[in-house]
C-alpha cells in the first residue's frame, strides 16, 4: 500500500498518540496534586514528547506532498508553509525537552528555578519561525483600494487583539504577587502573538494552498495555552507550574496534529468552501479594545498597563478614520460606475447599436407624447431599396457602413427638427412635432441627399417614403400603419419617390396584404393549377414545346389573374414554395408526355424563375430533385429568367452557372426590354432569347413608309442577326395575327408563341394535341435549325 493511501489512518494515530500524552498529563498532574504522586519535575516531560509527536506528523504531511504527489494545480506555498511549522515546532520541542532535562536534574529546586536561557531561546526562535511561516501565507488576491482595505482591517484586527490579551493577559503577569520570569512572560507573549497573528490570517483566506480549519487550530494552539498559562500565573502563583506544564501547554502540540490531519483530509479534495469571514474581525477588535477603556471609566486604576492600551486605541481609531475614508471613497467610486452604467443601459436600451439612432421603442415613447402633447405632428418612413442586393454582393460590413452612413445623412438633413430613428433592417424614420413641420420638404431634401454617393465605399441608394400626418384622436398603431401605407404605396410606383397618405389609400394596400394571406392558404388547399402556353413552328403550326403558367382558382373570386398574385408571391416570399410547386407539377407532367408520346412530340418545357427563387440558396438542389423524382432528362427542362433577375448579384449568377453545367438550358425573358441586354448575352450562359410582345406589337403594319416599318422591324432584325451569330435559338412572344406571324418568318424567326397561335390550355388540351399531331405525323422530320436552342 502506497504511502499516500496510508495517510490518513497515520494522520489518526499521530491525534490519538497526542490526546493520549495529554490525557496521561492530566491524570498525573491530577494523582500528584491529590496524592503526591512523582516527583514535580515530571510535569515537564509531557510538552516535549507532545512537540515531537507533532513533528513526526508534519513531516508525514510533507513527505506525502511531495512534488509529483501534492494536489493537482497546488502551489508550493502550503508545503513550505508546514515545513516552516514542523522546523519550528521542532525546535521549540529541543528547547522543551532542555527545560525537562534541567528540571530533572535540579529536581529540588523545580518551584524556583528559572528557564535556562539556551531553552528559552529555542523556544522563542520557534515563535518566530512560526509567526514567519504565518506571514507568508497567501491571503485574498486583491489590488488597488482593496489591497489597502484589507491591510487596514487585517492591522486594526492584530492592534486591536493586541491590546486587549496585553491588558488582560501579559501585564498581569507582571505584576502579579508572584511574578513568572521574564523568559516565561516572553514566550506566553510570543504564543499569544501567533494565535493573533494566525487568527487575523485565517480571516482573509479565501481558500488557497493552506486550509483554513488548519489555520485555525494553529491559532488555537498558540492562544488557548499561553491565555490559560496567563491565568493561572496570575491567579496561583508558582504551584499553577505543574498543571500549567502537565496540562495546558501539551494543548498546544495536541491542537497543533489535529490541524496537520486537517490539512491532510483538505489535500484529499475534503476543504470545506471558503467563507468571507474577515469582515467582522475588525469591528470585533475595536469592542474588545474597549473593554478596558470601560473598566477605567468605570474606577480601575490609570496604570502604565491600561497606558499601552489606550495608545493602542488611538492607534486604531485613527486607522479606523482612514479606513472609513479609503470605504468612503470607494463607495463614491462605486455609485458612479452604477450612474454611468445605468445611463449607458438607458441609452442601449433607448439606441440603434449599429448607427446610434434613436430606436423603435424610443420612437413609439416620443410619438406617444407627441400625439397628447405637440399641435402638429407627422412621421415619415424610409425605406431603402436593394439594400439586400449590397449585403449579397459586397458583404454584410459594407452594408454596415452603408446603414451608419445613411444615419449619419439623416442626422445631418433633420438637424433639430425632428427625431431620426432606425426602425431596424434598412428602414428608417422620422418624427416631426409641432407647427410649421414640412413633412414634404424633408422627404424631398433627404431623397435629393440620397442621389448622391454616400458612405466611403460611394454607393449610390434609392429609397421609398411614405408620409402620415396624424389627424386629431390618432393613436401611435395608427399614425404607423397610415405612414406603411403611404410608403407601400410609394415603393408600388417603382421608383425613389415619397407619398403622402390620404384618406382610403390604406384599402388596395390591405387587400394586396390579404391576397398574400390568402395565397398561403391556396398553396395549402390546392387551389392552384398549371397551364401551358404551346411554343410553335412558325412555317407549319406545329407545337415543338410548352411554357407552364399558374393559374389560382379561388373558392370564392374565381380565377385570380397573375399580374394580382405574383407580385403578393414576391413581396411576401411564398414566390419559393409556389415556383417550387410549379416546377415539380411541370417536370412530372412533362416526363409524363414524354412517356406516353415519345422523344419526338414535345422537345422541351419552359417555365420562368423569379430573381427571389434564384436568391433561395436552395433552388439547385430543388431543381435537381424535381428531375430526379420525375425521371425528365435535364435538357428537357428550360428555365427562363429575366434580365433584371440576371443582374441580381453573384447568389444568382452562382445558380444559373450551376444548372447550366447539370445541362438544364436556360432562355433569356423579355429580350430587350432591358439596359444591359447585348452584354448579358456574353456574360450569360444563355441558350434561347425571348423577343419581348413590345417589339412584335405592331410589327405588321404597313403604312406605306418604308422607314418607318424599318423602324419598327429594327430590333427584331437585330435581335434574330445576333441570336444567329453567338448560335442562339429564338421564341417570339406575343403574336396575335397571320400578319405578325408572315413578317417574323420573313425576318427568320421560326418558333413563336401568343393567343394567336394557341392560348394557354391544361395539361389534358396538351395532350389532345399532342396526340393529334402524332395522328397526322409525315415522315419528314423537324430540321435542327427550328428547335429552339442547340442540344
Amino acid at each position: 500500500m502506497t504511502r499516500g493511501v496510508d495517510q490518513p489512518a497515520t494522520a489518526r494515530r499521530h491525534v490519538w498518540a497526542a490526546v493520549v500524552v495529554a490525557a496521561l498529563g492530566a491524570v498525573w498532574c491530577a494523582a500528584f496534586l491529590t496524592v503526591g504522586a512523582g516527583l514535580e519535575a515530571f510535569a515537564y516531560l509531557f510538552v516535549p514528547v507532545g512537540g515531537a509527536i507533532a513533528t513526526v506528523s508534519m513531516r508525514h504531511l510533507a513527505r506525502g506532498r511531495e512534488p509529483g504527489r501534492k494536489p493537482e494545480g497546488e502551489p508550493g506555498d502550503a508545503r513550505w508553509f508546514w515545513r516552516a511549522v514542523q522546523g519550528a515546532v521542532a525546535v521549540m520541542t529541543v528547547g522543551y525537552a532542555w527545560l525537562a532535562v534541567d528540571m530533572l536534574t535540579h529536581a529540588d529546586e523545580v518551584r524556583t528555578r528559572s528557564m535556562p536561557a539556551p531553552a528559552a531561546a529555542c523556544v522563542a526562535i520557534g515563535f518566530l519561525i512560526a509567526i514567519g511561516a504565518l506571514a507568508r501565507v497567501p491571503v485574498v488576491a486583491a489590488g488597488g483600494t482593496e489591497r489597502w482595505r484589507i491591510v487596514l482591517d487585517r492591522a486594526i484586527a492584530f492592534l486591536g487583539c493586541s491590546a486587549v490579551l496585553w491588558y488582560a493577559g501579559l501585564a498581569p503577569m507582571l505584576s502579579a504577587r508572584e511574578p513568572w520570569s521574564l523568559q516565561a512572560t516572553l514566550l506566553v507573549g510570543l504564543g499569544l502573538l501567533v494565535a493573533v497573528g494566525a487568527a487575523t490570517k485565517v480571516s482573509y483566506i479565501a481558500g488557497g494552498p493552506v486550509d483554513r480549519v488548519a489555520m485555525r487550530f494553529i491559532a488555537a494552539a498558540g492562544g488557548i495555552p499561553a491565555g490559560v498559562v496567563s491565568v493561572l500565573a496570575v491567579q496561583f502563583g508558582y504551584i499553577a507550574s505543574v498543571p500549567a506544564q502537565a496540562i495546558v501547554m501539551p494543548l498546544a502540540p495536541l491542537l497543533i496534529t489535529v490541524g496537520v490531519a486537517a490539512q491532510g483530509r483538505a489535500d484529499r479534495g475534503l476543504r470545506r468552501e471558503p467563507v468571507r469571514g474577515g469582515v467582522l474581525l475588525p469591528y470585533l477588535a475595536m469592542i474588545l479594545i474597549d473593554v478596558p477603556l470601560i473598566a477605567v471609566a468605570f474606577g480601575a486604576t490609570l496604570r502604565w498597563p491600561v497606558r499601552v492600551v489606550l495608545i493602542a486605541a488611538v492607534v486604531v481609531t485613527a486607522l479606523v478614520m482612514v479606513r472609513q475614508y479609503l470605504a468612503y471613497r470607494e463607495n463614491d467610486r462605486l455609485l458612479r460606475t452604477s450612474r454611468i452604467q445605468e445611463e449607458r443601459l438607458q441609452h442601449e436600451a433607448a439606441h440603434d447599436a449599429l448607427t446610434g439612432l434613436a430606436n423603435r421603442a424610443q420612437f413609439r415613447d416620443r410619438l406617444a407624447t407627441a400625439l397628447t402633447t405637440s399641435g402638429q405632428t407627422a412621421v415619415l418612413l424610409v425605406d431603402l431599396d436593394d439594400f439586400k442586393t449590397v449585403n449579397d454582393l459586397l458583404g454584410q460590413a459594407v452594408g454596415d457602413r452603408l446603414l451608419i452612413a445613411v444615419a449619419r445623412l439623416l442626422q445631418e438633413q433633420i438637424k433639430d427638427e425632428g427625431l431620426p430613428v432606425r426602425v431596424g433592417g434598412d428602414e428608417f424614420a422620422v418624427l416631426l412635432t409641432g407647427p410649421g413641420t414640412d413633412p414634404e420638404g424633408l422627404a424631398g431634401r433627404l431623397l435629393a441627399a440620397l442621389a448622391q454617393p454616400v458612405s466611403e465605399h460611394r454607393l449610390l441608394v434609392q429609397a421609398c417614403i411614405g408620409i402620415a400626418v396624424a389627424p386629431p384622436g390618432a393613436t401611435v398603431d395608427s399614425v404607423l400603419r397610415d405612414a406603411d401605407v403611404a410608403k407601400y404605396t410609394a415603393k408600388q410606383r417603382g421608383e425613389a419617390g415619397f407619398t403622402r397618405y390620404v384618406d382610403g389609400m390604406g384599402e388596395p394596400v390591405l387587400a394586396h396584404m390579404q391576397l398574400g394571406g390568402e395565397l398561403r392558404r391556396a398553396l395549402d388547399n390546392d387551389e392552384l393549377r398549371v397551364v401551358y402556353q404551346p411554343i410553335m413552328r412558325l412555317e407549319q403550326q406545329r407545337m415543338v414545346g410548352v411554357e407552364a403558367l399558374v393559374r389560382w382558382h379561388h373558392p370564392v373570386r374565381g380565377v385570380v389573374s397573375p399580374a394580382e398574385f405574383i407580385p403578393a408571391a414576391e413581396r411576401t416570399g411564398l414566390i419559393v414554395p409556389l415556383g417550387r410547386f410549379v416546377l415539380r407539377e411541370t417536370c412530372r407532367q412533362a416526363a409524363a408526355w414524354l412517356a406516353e408520346f415519345g422523344p419526338d412530340a414535345l422537345e422541351e418545357t419552359g417555365l420562368n424563375v423569379s430573381a427571389r427563387q434564384l436568391h433561395d440558396p436552395d433552388f439547385v438542389s430543388d431543381v435537381a430533385a424535381a428531375l430526379a423524382d420525375s425521371g425528365l432528362p435535364c435538357e428537357r427542362l428550360i428555365l427562363e429568367v429575366t434580365e433584371s433577375a440576371v443582374l441580381r448579384g453573384q447568389q444568382v449568377s452562382r445558380a444559373l452557372y450551376e444548372l447550366d453545367r447539370m445541362g438544364i438550358r436556360l432562355a433569356l425573358d423579355d429580350f430587350g426590354t432591358g439596359e444591359s441586354s447585348l452584354s448579358l448575352l456574353r456574360a450569360f450562359p444563355a441558350s434561347i432569347v425571348k423577343l419581348d410582345k413590345s417589339f412584335v406589337d405592331g410589327i405588321e403594319i404597313d403604312d406605306g413608309q418604308p422607314a418607318a416599318a424599318g423602324a419598327r422591324q429594327a430590333v427584331a432584325r437585330a435581335v434574330i442577326q445576333l441570336a444567329h451569330a453567338l448560335g442562339l435559338g429564338t421564341v417570339a412572344e406575343g403574336i396575335e395575327n397571320p400578319e405578325q406571324v408572315t413578317v417574323l418568318r420573313e425576318l427568320g424567326y421560326t418558333l413563336g408563341q401568343g393567343f394567336h397561335l394557341a392560348q394557354p390550355m391544361t395539361a389534358d388540351g396538351v395532350s389532345r394535341l399532342l396526340a393529334q399531331q402524332c395522328a397526322a405525323t409525315v415522315s419528314r422530320p423537324p430540321a435542327g435549325a427550328d428547335r429552339p436552342g442547340p442540344r
